[in-house]
C-alpha cells in the first residue's frame, strides 16, 4: 500500500489518490467516449493497494500507464502518455527559453540582473547558465516549505540565491595590515610581506581579487590610509638611501626625520641635508602617486569570478593625519581626479571619505584641506562618497584622537551601503567582519493586501500582523542558511578563513567555520516603503507627515524585531535598507499581474529603493534629508542618502560640501551625490554637457550617461535592467 510520495523536488508528502483520479479523468475527457468513473476508481484502488509504501511520482505514473494499457480504454492510455510528455516538455521549456536568451545575448532582465557583470561574454554566459540552474535547486532542496511558499508568493527575495549551495558569505572588510605585513598563501600562490608602497598597492588589489573569488558580495578596505602609510615611510627611507648612493654622502639622520607633509617642491637653491630631504620627499610623493594610479587601474581591469567581472571593491579613508597617511589620501584623490586610460572616470573602487569632526571636516581640522579636495574630486568623478563618523550610532566609546590605531574603532562602509559595526559575539568593529547573507521583504504586497479594509487603523494593524509573519519567516530562513553556511570547511575559503575573517587564524584547514562566522550579520531588508505607505494612507512619506510617522513606526518595528531575533536565535540580526537592483522590478511585475495597476503603487515598473523618497518626487535636498535621516539609525545593516544635482558639478565642489553638511546636520550615516556625466564609449571622453549626442574629441555618436545604480557606478546603462532604466528616466533634480 502506498503511504508516501517522493515529489520531483525531493519533498516527501502523503499519498493522495485524488490526484491520480484527476489525471486519468483529464485523459478520458480528451477522448470521444469521455470519462468512466467506475474505471477511474478501480485503477486508483489497484495502484493504491499494490504499490510500495514509498513511491516516486514517476513510478506512480508508470503504474497508471500500465493499468490503462490493460483496460479496454487503450485510447485513454495514449492520451495519458501524451499528457505526461507535454508536462515534461513544459517543465523544461522555461529553462530552455532562459538558456536561449543567454546564448543569443538577449538584452533582458535575466542577462541584465547585475549591471557590473558582462553576461554577454563567454565567462558571463557560463555564470548565468550556472546561476539559472542553481536557483531552482536551492528552491527545491535547500529552502523550508515555509520559505519556499514565501518566495513563490512574492513576499520575500533571497539575495544571491545562486551562491547558496557554495556556503559562501556576502562581504568582508579586509584587515589589510595582516596581508601587507604577513603576506598570505592562497591555493598555489604565495605572497611575501610588502616592503615598499608599490608592492603594498599591488597586494591590496590581489587581496580583494582573491577574496572576491571566495565570496558572493563585495570587498572593502576599512582604513586604506592607515594601512598604506607605513609603506610611504619605508619608500621615503629607500629614496634617502638612493640619494646617499648617488652623492656619496651620509644622511642616515633623515631616516627618522619629522616630515610635515609630502609636498613636491622645486630643489632650486637647496643644498646638503635640505636638498636630500626634499629630493626624497619629491620622489616618494611621485611613487605614491604612481602606486595609487596602478591601484585604481588594477581595480578596474583585474577580473574575478572566472574572468567575468571586475572586483566589487571599496576603500575607506580620510582620518589618518600623519604625513604619510595624508600622502596616501592626497594621491589617491589626485589619481581619481585625473581618471583612467584616456581620462575616463574609474568605476571601482567605490571610495568613501570618513568625515569626522576634529579630524577631517571642519576648517580647523588637520585633514580639512584633503576634505575640500575630496569634494572637488566627487564633483567630477562621483567618488568619494561620505560616511559620517559623527552620527550618534557610529560612535565608539574607545575611539581616541591620539590612538595610532583609532581606525579600529571607526565604522567603515561597504560599497553601496552595507554597514557592519555592532557585535554581540566579539569586538565592536567593522574590520574583519561582514554580512553573512540577507533577505528582503516585499512590504508593498503586504500593504496592498490590506487596502480593502476601510478603517485606516484596522488596515494598518492588519498590515503589521502580516509584517510580523514575514519577519518571522525571513529570520528563520536566514538562520537556516546560517546553519548551512557554518558547515563549510576553512580550506574552502583559503584567504578569507586564514587571514581576513576575525578569528580565522585559529582555524585548521579541515575545521568548519562555525566558531568564527557568528561575528557576521544576518540582514533583513525591505523595499518600497513609499509605495507601501501610499497603499496604507494614500500618500508617501515625502508628501505627508502622517505617512512619515507611519513609515518610521514600520521600520522601528522591524528594528525592534531584529533585536528580538538577535536575542532568540543568538545571531547579529540587522535591518538593511535594501540596495535593490535586479529586485527593483521583480516584485513589481508580479504584484501588478496579481493586483493590476494601482496609482502610486504598481503603476511604474519598479518599487522605490528601501526608505527613499521616490526619485520622481520634486523636493529640496533639505526636505529629502529631513524625511530620510531618521531611518539611518533604524537601518544599521546599511543605508544611504542620495541627492541629484543639476548641470556640471566639476566647478562647484561646494555643492558636494553642502550635501555633506546636510548629513552632519541631520545625523545621517552615509551619503553620495549624483550629477550629469557623459562618456564617449568609443574614446572615453567625458563631460557634463546636457544631451550630448556627438563626442567633441572623436566625433563618435556612441555616448552614454555615466550613472550610479545602487551605490556603485556603471560604465554603460546598456547593462541596466528595465526596472532600473525606468527609475533612471524618472529621476529629478533636488533643488
Amino acid at each position: 500500500m502506498i503511504l508516501t510520495v517522493v515529489k520531483r523536488d525531493g519533498r516527501v508528502v502523503g499519498y493522495n489518490e485524488e490526484k491520480i483520479k484527476a489525471a486519468i479523468r483529464k485523459a478520458m475527457l480528451a477522448t470521444e467516449a469521455g470519462e468512466d468513473e467506475s474505471l477511474i476508481q478501480r485503477i486508483a484502488d489497484r495502484i493504491g493497494t499494490r504499490g510500495k509504501e514509498r513511491m516516486s511520482v514517476e513510478e506512480i505514473q508508470d503504474l497508471v500507464e500500465l493499468e490503462l494499457m490493460k483496460s479496454t480504454r487503450k485510447e485513454v492510455a495514449k492520451c495519458y502518455i501524451n499528457y505526461r510528455q507535454k508536462r515534461s516538455v513544459a517543465r523544461k521549456a522555461k529553462t530552455r527559453d532562459i538558456f536561449l536568451e543567454i546564448i543569443n545575448a538577449k538584452n533582458n532582465d535575466i542577462t541584465r540582473e547585475n549591471a557590473n557583470m558582462n553576461a554577454d561574454s563567454p565567462a558571463g554566459m557560463m555564470m548565468k547558465f550556472a546561476s539559472e540552474t542553481t536557483k531552482p535547486f536551492v528552491y527545491d532542496y535547500l529552502l523550508s516549505e515555509q520559505a519556499r511558499e514565501a518566495v513563490r508568493d512574492n513576499y520575500i527575495h533571497i539575495h544571491d540565491k545562486d551562491y547558496y549551495p557554495t556556503k559562501s558569505l556576502t562581504c568582508v572588510q579586509h584587515p589589510l595590515d595582516k596581508v601587507l605585513n604577513g603576506g598570505f598563501q592562497a591555493n598555489h600562490g604565495e605572497s611575501r610581506p610588502a616592503k615598499r608602497i608599490e608592492t603594498a598597492s599591488v597586494l591590496a588589489c590581489i587581496s580583494m581579487e582573491t577574496a572576491q573569488n571566495e565570496m558572493h558580495g563585495g570587498q572593502a578596505i576599512p582604513a586604506f590610509d592607515f594601512y598604506l602609510a607605513p609603506f610611504v615611510r619605508r619608500s621615503f627611507v629607500e629614496e634617502v638611501k638612493y640619494f646617499e648612493q648617488a652623492t656619496g654622502e651620509d644622511y642616515h639622520e633623515l631616516y627618522d626625520a619629522v616630515i610635515d607633509d609630502y609636498i613636491i617642491r622645486p630643489l632650486d637653491g637647496l643644498k646638503g641635508r635640505k636638498r636630500a630631504l626634499q629630493h626624497a620627499i619629491n620622489r616618494t610623493a611621485e611613487r605614491v602617486h604612481q602606486a595609487m594610479e596602478a591601484f585604481i587601474h588594477n581595480m578596474n581591469t583585474i577580473h574575478s569570478r572566472g574572468g567575468n567581472q571586475v572586483v566589487f571593491s571599496s576603500i575607506n579613508y580620510g582620518t589618518d593625519t600623519s604625513a604619510e597617511g595624508r600622502c596616501v589620501i592626497r594621491e589617491i584623490l589626485h589619481a581619481t581626479y585625473e581618471g583612467v586610460g584616456g581620462g575616463a572616470t574609474a568605476i571601482f573602487p567605490i571610495q568613501i571619505w570618513k568625515k569626522k569632526r576634529g579630524v577631517s571636516y571642519l576648517p580647523e581640522d588637520k585633514n580639512y584641506d584633503l576634505y575640500r579636495l575630496a569634494c572637488k574630486v566627487t564633483a567630477r568623478r562621483f567618488f568619494p562618497n561620505f560616511v559620517n563618523l559623527d552620527a550618534t550610532y557610529n560612535h565608539h566609546e574607545q575611539w581616541r584622537a591620539d590612538d595610532p590605531e583609532r581606525y579600529r574603532y571607526e565604522v567603515a562602509t561597504m560599497g553601496c551601503r552595507t554597514r557592519v559595526f555592532e557585535n554581540r559575539f566579539g569586538e565592536k568593529t567593522s574590520i574583519g567582519r561582514g554580512n553573512l547573507s540577507f533577505t528582503t521583504i516585499n512590504i508593498v504586497k503586504l500593504a496592498i493586501e490590506c487596502m480593502g479594509i476601510k478603517d485606516e487603523r484596522e488596515r494598518v494593524e492588519a498590515f503589521f500582523r502580516r509584517l510580523d509573519t514575514m519577519l518571522d519567516i525571513a529570520a528563520h530562513q536566514l538562520c537556516d542558511r546560517y546553519e548551512f553556511q557554518k558547515t563549510a570547511l576553512a580550506k574552502q575559503f583559503p584567504l578569507l578563513m586564514s587571514v581576513l575573517w576575525n578569528g580565522s587564524e585559529r582555524l585548521r584547514p579541515n575545521e568548519t567555520v562555525e566558531s568564527v562566522i557568528n561575528q557576521g550579520t544576518l540582514g533583513i531588508g525591505f523595499i518600497g516603503l513609499a509605495e507601501c505607505l501610499v497603499a496604507l494612507t494614500g500618500k508617501h512619506h515625502g508628501e505627508s507627515e502622517h505617512s512619515q510617522e507611519l513609515g518610521l513606526r514600520i521600520v522601528s518595528h522591524m528594528r525592534d524585531k531584529a533585536v528580538e531575533f538577535s536575542e532568540h536565535y543568538r545571531h547579529n540580526f540587522s535591518i538593511l535598507a535594501t540596495p535593490a537592483e535586479g529586485l527593483s522590478g521583480k516584485f513589481t511585475r508580479r504584484d501588478r499581474k496579481d493586483f493590476g495597476s494601482l496609482p502610486g503603487i504598481t503603476d511604474k515598473i519598479y518599487y522605490t529603493n528601501s526608505n527613499h523618497v521616490p526619485v520622481y518626487y520634486h523636493c529640496s535636498p533639505k526636505h529629502k534629508a529631513e524625511v530620510e535621516a531618521p531611518y539611518h539609525d533604524l537601518t544599521r545593516g546599511g543605508h544611504i542618502f542620495y541627492v541629484e544635482i543639476d548641470g556640471d558639478a566639476t566647478h562647484n565642489p561646494q555643492a558636494i560640501a553642502d550635501v555633506v553638511d546636510l548629513m552632519d546636520r541631520y545625523n545621517m550615516g552615509y551619503c553620495s551625490v549624483n550629477h550629469n556625466r557623459n562618456r564617449c564609449m568609443d574614446c572615453g571622453y567625458e563631460d557634463a554637457t546636457d544631451d550630448l549626442h556627438e563626442c567633441p574629441k572623436c566625433h563618435g555618436h556612441n555616448i552614454d550617461r555615466l550613472q550610479r545604480i545602487t551605490g556603485y557606478l556603471v560604465g554603460t546603462t546598456d547593462r541596466w535592467n528595465s526596472g532600473k532604466l525606468a527609475e533612471l528616466h524618472d529621476r529629478v533634480v533636488h533643488k
